[in-house]
């Protein structure tokens, strides 16, 4: 049976892009995503699109190697921006841990690589859980197939471009995370002050023992409020997402 080589070579590149994106933005990136399902649905993408994307004209061996180490750049670049967009939600779930004094009950997640108390892991598993319900998940797999529309196989991202995307894909993941997280961790700041000056009006009160279990009265009752905001901040996260992808494509 005879292939053509330049058709196979194509889908070869397509899919390390695609691979490579799957392995570092969620929710594909999650431990609970097996290797093999990322591996199947990499190459069906590829097969996908490969017919859209002609042949491909590297000719020799180093010269193919070096474009598959580029697709292989690319696509984790493209991962990471997404990546940084949805780790927003895990920051602001780190912050209301650490005014709640959940911090001393954090603990390693095997799933997300990433250590945490309880409201960073409820955070996480639930903004996955609504990305794959609201069918965001199609929405950052379509501006990934897009990027092969901008970005043609053999072509590089502007380093530049790529930079300046992750720089403010950073600034914009510690707004968003105190933007999320910021009235419950004024209330527990408040709840702090409160407290302190209870005990400098009344020593023998000794108010910072009943602190621990306001505080976290005071964090699972506004969290919850919080939580019924999750859908509208991850469909906010989908299209910043998508937004990010088209910023570093020409």
């Amino acid at each position: 049976m005879s292939l053509p080589l330049g058709a196979v070579g194509t889908t070869m590149l397509a899919g390390v892009r695609v691979a490579a994106f799957l392995t570092v933005a969620p929710p594909f990136a999650n431990r609970a995503v097996p290797a093999r399902v990322r591996v199947i649905l990499a190459l069906g993408l590829a097969l996908a699109v490969a017919p859209r994307l002609g042949g491909t004209t590297t000719t020799g061996t180093a010269p193919f190697l070096g474009n598959l180490v580029l697709q292989a750049a690319v696509g984790a670049a493209l991962g990471f921006l997404v990546y940084l967009v949805f780790a927003a939600i895990e920051s602001a779930g780190s912050l209301v841990d650490l005014f709640g004094g959940f911090q001393l009950a954090s603990a390693f997640d095997p799933l997300s690589m990433t250590g945490g108390a309880h409201f960073t892991r409820l955070y996480q598993m639930l903004a996955l859980a609504l990305l794959v319900a609201s069918d965001g998940h199609h929405v950052v797999l379509s501006g990934l197939v897009r990027s092969f529309e901008a970005l043609p196989l053999g072509t590089a991202p502007d380093p530049a471009a790529v930079a300046t995307s992750a720089t403010e894909g950073l600034t914009d993941m510690f707004v968003a995370a105190l933007q999320i997280a910021g009235p419950l961790v004024v209330v527990l700041f408040l709840a702090d002050v409160g407290l302190g000056l209870l005990t400098r009006v009344a020593p023998a009160l000794n108010a910072f023992a009943l602190g621990f279990p306001l505080k976290v009265l005071l964090a699972v009752s506004f969290a919850g409020m919080a939580l019924l905001t999750m859908p509208g901040v991850v469909e906010a996260i989908v299209g910043d997402s998508a937004s990010a992808i088209g910023e570093v494509l020409p």
